[in-house]
């Protein structure tokens, strides 16, 4: 069963990906700093995330992952960063902000059954584990993607999340 949900979900990808326009909009949530350092594997493995479909949330002001050794150079975007291990378990990282409603206290948040993203406010849904492009709701029908950060890797193998 669980499995022709997964087939089902990705035959729509498909469709809305072969239907939709040709680019989306994925500046509309303003630009804010975003520095989120892992000192290491041992801290990733606590932290990150290891494999596909697992998410973590990084708000520093409500210092959320708790116990996560924010430094005074952390910054976690406009409404804080959520990084997740796509559907082949690479690590991508978006801005929590709903790009509809623009507002630092508006977040999305996962639904782990359907594998989206989703606005409690505007009810539009984004495919956060393939490109943070969106689904439906008035972000579909308008072309408002999720802001994308970048996820690297430092020479002495510790990781970082930043734009």
């Amino acid at each position: 069963m669980k499995s022709r949900q997964i087939f089902a979900v990705g035959l729509l990808l498909a469709v809305i990906w072969s239907t939709s326009c040709d680019s989306v909009d994925d500046d509309r949530i303003p630009p804010a700093p975003v520095r989120i350092d892992f000192a290491g594997q041992g801290e990733w493995d606590v932290y990150g995330v290891g494999g596909a479909l697992q998410w973590r949330e990084f708000i520093k002001p409500q210092l959320i992952p708790s116990g996560f050794p924010y430094s005074d150079a952390s910054q976690t975007g406009f409404a804080g960063v959520v990084l997740v291990g796509d559907f082949v378990g690479d690590p991508q990282a978006y801005d929590l902000s709903c790009p509809v409603e623009v507002k630092r206290d508006v977040r999305i948040s996962i639904d782990p059954d359907q594998a989206v993203a989703r606005c409690a406010v505007c009810g539009s849904t984004y495919d956060v584990f393939r490109q943070g492009a969106p689904l439906s709701g008035k972000a579909a029908e308008k072309g408002y993607a999720m802001r994308k950060y970048r996820v690297g890797i430092k020479t002495d193998g510790s990781r970082w999340i930043g734009n």
